[in-house]
């Protein structure tokens, strides 16, 4: 049974129950009197007055009672239909949106730990597969649109040219080279310098190449020296001097080819941030990069040899991206499951955000709400409140008449009882 045939049979039940009301009244005024007849009539009379007053406060929520001086106070919710939008959306913000009541529910439900749970799921793994194969699949699609083509590349010359490439890199550097940074990478690369120096196939590639030295400079005295000896020698003495001065670098944090590096590297972000030459020739780059047939033409035969591949692969029964997507999922999942602190960091950081979005996310809802309820046609809005609350709204009908009829019998027990104290 829909909303609208509930609707008019609890409106009729509730006009049953008004009319035995009336017609009991009916009945017992053509009755002899008598303390019984009375006594029914009273009730009835009750029930309708009950029956008849929530009747009217009911209509008076959807509808206009063309009553003097009572009109005017009817016809309430569609009257009062902006102040309902405004209060409905300032409810929804407060009770549910807030900061507190956000948080509240994201430490209620644990939304990290159930993503790990269904994500550790074999079926579910792949049911994520498919739908990131199909959003690629999507994506593909619409770069193939000459106009998204377009557009993307428009957005990238704009991008391209608000961009201050010699300024943004010296930042960049700046930012990389802060406290030292540097120096760290550095002593990696020492380290792995001084490991590969001691490999044996980079021994024999430093004598090979001592050797060929020898013959191509200086060929006569190559026939009469020991050219191997001095080749597996010079290999030695290269890579003792190189370990040397490598692990000075590396134990001196003041050592002097280090100052020449911070050195180099201040200059060099001074010149790219202050130096014309260096400007000019960031605006070079830039325009070859914008303009140049070369790199245009390099960069569209890798976009097409991906969005080729990508293509094929997405074609293919057993999908690479769908295999890859899978396993990524089910090790996220795996990996949520049994690391219980990385699950409760990622559900502080989750609050935090909560926390920063919430006043944000909820005046925008709210204000959605607000100006969608108030855009509703009147008769329609107050139709659909009618139609999901009013069956219920009857039951005040029904019982009104009830509760009226029971408040009949009150009054007039108590009426006989006050009228026979007073004959004692």
């Amino acid at each position: 049974m829909n909303k609208e045939l509930e609707l008019k049979k609890s409106k009729r039940t509730a006009l049953l129950f008004l009319a035995a009301a009336a017609l009991v009244f009916m009945v017992t005024a053509f009755l002899p009197r008598s303390f019984a007849v009375d006594c029914v009539k009273a009730v009835s009379e009750a029930a309708m007055v009950g029956a008849l007053a929530d009747w009217f406060a009911v209509v008076a929520l959807f509808r206009k009672v063309p009553i003097p001086l009572i009109s005017a106070h009817t016809n309430i919710i569609p009257n009062n239909k902006d102040r309902i939008a405004e209060n409905l959306a300032r409810f929804v913000q407060e009770k549910f949106l807030d900061p507190a009541s956000l948080v509240e529910l994201i430490r209620k439900h644990d939304p990290i730990a159930k993503l790990g749970s269904w994500l550790a799921e074999p079926a579910n793994d792949r049911i994520l597969g498919t739908y990131v194969v199909r959003l690629a699949a999507g994506v593909l699609d619409m770069a193939e649109d000459a106009r998204i083509q377009r557009f993307l590349k428009d957005a990238f010359h704009a991008m391209l040219g608000k961009l201050d490439l010699s300024r943004s890199l010296a930042t960049v550097l700046d930012a990389l080279t802060r406290d030292g940074r540097h120096q760290e990478v550095l002593d990696d690369v020492i380290d792995a310098a001084l490991l590969h120096l001691r490999a044996p196939e980079n021994q024999e590639l430093i004598a090979s190449s001592i050797i060929q030295w020898l013959k191509r400079e200086h060929g006569a005295m190559e026939k009469v020296l020991p050219t191997a000896w001095l080749g597996e020698k010079g290999a030695d003495w290269v890579t003792e001097a190189l370990n040397t001065l490598l692990l000075e670098v590396a134990e001196d944090r003041s050592h002097k080819l280090r100052r020449r590096l911070d050195r180099m590297i201040a200059e060099f972000i001074v010149k790219l941030r202050d130096d014309p030459s260096f400007h000019e020739r960031a605006e070079e780059i830039k325009h070859y990069i914008r303009d140049g047939e070369a790199v245009n033409a390099y960069l569209a035969e890798i976009w097409n040899g991906l969005r080729s591949w990508m293509r094929q692969d997405l074609m293919a029964e057993e999908s690479e991206l769908h295999q890859r997507v899978a396993a990524m999922s089910k090790w996220l999942g795996e990996e949520l499951g049994r690391n219980e602190g990385l699950r409760a960091s990622l559900s502080r950081h989750m609050e935090d955000a909560a926390r920063a979005m919430a006043p944000d996310f909820a005046d925008f809802l709210t204000r959605h709400i607000s100006d969608t309820v108030k855009k509703w046609d009147t008769e329609d809005m107050s139709r659909q409140i009618e139609l999901n609350i009013g069956k219920d709204l009857q039951y005040i009908r029904i019982n009104g008449t009830i509760v009226g009829g029971c408040i009949g019998l009150l009054l007039f027990l108590s009426s006989h009882l006050i009228a026979m104290a007073r004959m004692q």
